[in-house]
């Protein structure tokens, strides 16, 4: 029997999560000193100097310190491999060490979610919410905001391989634009960045410090949540551990679960909401059935060629020679500026894998470096990687339990490269690198194929291939997703509610029905501005 919990107060709200959603959750819910909010972060502070200089991605991802160290099962898709898979362990979340890249994705996939059924999720309606809390550094159209907490800037270093591979997109046909977040991302861009003067702006740097100044916020660190507990079909508090004690906090308005792809779930299967047959494999009390908590995990599915090129500088070259490293520093200290301030990508495409597709289904992440996976040291050669996701994966995996314990880590089988579809765009994709790689722009570079390697040639090679090269880009969403009364594995309604639960959202990236087709941080902000105002509107 576990010991019992000491009666940790009576709040308003209560926020499982203090990641990208939850901090915005934290900030826009307190705001009104009359609610008092429980924040409840099983992570730590930000107080590593590499979760605030943008290059730290290197330095946090796969450590432990910051990242959770998640792992996928073997990936039958993937030739047996397991994958790391990061999640950020700090106030912030991911969003503390992601490549902060600002993308909305396209407008037809909102008018996508609307045409499931879920009124008020088309690009014309969620796109106030994203100029909610903008702060754009050119505020130009109507596609962008000022003023806001969540700043954007345009990248604070260049790269002549970066310049000459855009020339070699157009070359191909893909051709240059100002700006990816208008709802039509087809084309080349640098990536606009979540910066303000070269250092990271993350969740918690942006809505959650901010908030701690107001007395009726509370933020708990370092804390493992057990369950929700309910009173019959409504959710009454939240059952946590620190250390050795047990603690429930109880609540009058609402429990929000924004723990993420990953987590939300897992809570929700603890807390025994989900399929019963999954629960009672490992003793949960079923408390409500939902076939589809845990089910419909979608992810961005990157693959990693790489090119080997000479008389050019990359970050490579350059990080390797201990005076121009020396140098970087110099420079970042002085004016926030240089390969310290980059991001992992900083150059973008969009295209389409074949003319199958209305709109682009492949992304390119442009990078003036190469490794064999994030975590491990660069290659000891210049090169550039041609890292490329198929934006609209059709694979569905699942996160389930391991077991009872809170603290087991979580089952996370995504499901890669299951379909024909998924495949056959995986091996296009290739396709596609390859050809941009040679048009005439970067010819005097000397690419070279490094990985895969051009001795690979056929569509079966290819594949096996992208099976061997492909991680994931750390976009995991889908696993408590939205959809109509109509959908029997629809965990939430359009208003984020769990369906036959009172009292219970759950607010973040899990939300999405359908993955959108670009990095997933900026859609998850818009689903907290969102999901924060129906909060509010429903509590009054």
């Amino acid at each position: 029997m576990s010991d019992p919990a000491k009666d940790f107060g009576t709040y308003d709200y209560i926020i499982a999560g203090a990641g990208s959603a939850g901090c915005l959750l934290a900030n826009r819910l307190s705001a009104d000193p009359g609610n008092r909010v429980l924040v409840l972060e099983a992570g730590g502070k930000d107080d590593w100097i590499w979760f605030h200089i943008p290059v730290g991605y290197l330095f946090a991802i796969g450590n432990p310190r910051a990242d959770w160290m998640f792992e996928t099962v073997e990936e039958a898709g993937l030739d047996g491999r397991k994958l790391a898979y990061p999640r950020g362990k700090v106030i912030g979340g991911s969003s503390a060490i992601n490549a902060m890249i600002y993308m909305r994705g396209q407008a037809a996939d909102y008018d996508g979610w609307r045409q499931l059924g879920l009124t008020g999720w088309d690009w014309e309606s969620v796109l106030p919410y994203f100029l909610r809390h903008e702060d754009h550094v050119a505020p130009d159209s109507q596609y962008h905001g000022a003023g806001g907490e969540w700043r954007v800037e345009h990248p604070r270093v260049r790269w002549d391989i970066l310049d000459a591979i855009r020339a070699a997109g157009a070359a191909a046909g893909i051709a240059p634009v100002d700006d990816f977040n208008s709802g039509d991302n087809a084309g080349s861009s640098y990536f606009q960045v979540n910066q303000r003067a070269g250092r990271r702006v993350s969740a918690a740097r942006a809505f959650l410090k901010p908030a701690l100044k107001r007395s009726n916020l509370r933020l708990e660190t370092g804390v493992e949540v057990e369950r929700v507990t309910f009173d019959g079909k409504r959710a009454t508090g939240l059952i946590f551990r620190r250390d050795n004690e047990r603690f429930e906090a109880h609540v009058r308005g609402e429990v929000i679960l924004a723990t993420g792809a990953v987590g939300s779930p897992k809570i929700l299967q603890l807390s025994g909401v989900g399929d019963p047959e999954a629960l009672r494999r490992f003793d949960v009390p079923v408390i409500h059935e939902l076939r589809g908590v845990g089910g419909n995990l979608q992810d961005h599915l990157q693959i990693r060629p790489v090119f080997k090129v000479s008389g050019v500088p990359t970050l490579n070259t350059q990080y390797a020679n201990l005076f121009r490293r020396a140098g970087m520093a110099l420079e970042y200290a002085l004016f926030r500026r240089g390969p310290l301030t980059m991001a992992p990508s900083q150059l973008g495409m969009f295209a389409r894998s074949s003319e199958d597709y209305a709109t682009p289904n492949l992304q390119f992440h442009f990078q003036p470096l190469s490794l064999d996976k994030w975590g491990d040291g660069l290659h000891a050669f210049g090169a550039f990687t041609a890292s490329v996701c198929n934006l609209r994966p059709v694979s569905r995996g699942r996160v389930g339990l391991t077991s009872a314990d809170p603290a087991a880590p979580p089952l996370i089988a995504p499901n890669y490269l299951s379909t024909d579809e998924d495949r056959r765009v995986a091996v296009d994709s290739l396709k596609l690198a390859r050809r941009i790689v040679a048009q005439a722009p970067l010819a005097r570079f000397k690419p070279q194929e490094f990985r895969p390697g051009s001795d690979v040639r056929t569509d079966a090679q290819l594949l096996h291939a992208a099976a061997e090269l492909a991680t994931t880009i750390f976009h995991p969403v889908g696993t408590a997703a939205m959809g109509p009364a109509s959908d029997p594995y629809a965990v939430l309604d359009e208003r984020l509610r769990v369906r036959g639960i009172d009292r219970l959202r759950v607010i973040d990236a899990s939300v999405m029905p359908r993955i959108t087709s670009g990095n997933t941080n900026a859609p998850t902000l818009m689903i907290a501005e969102k999901g924060a105002a129906m909060v509010l509107e429903d509590g009054r």
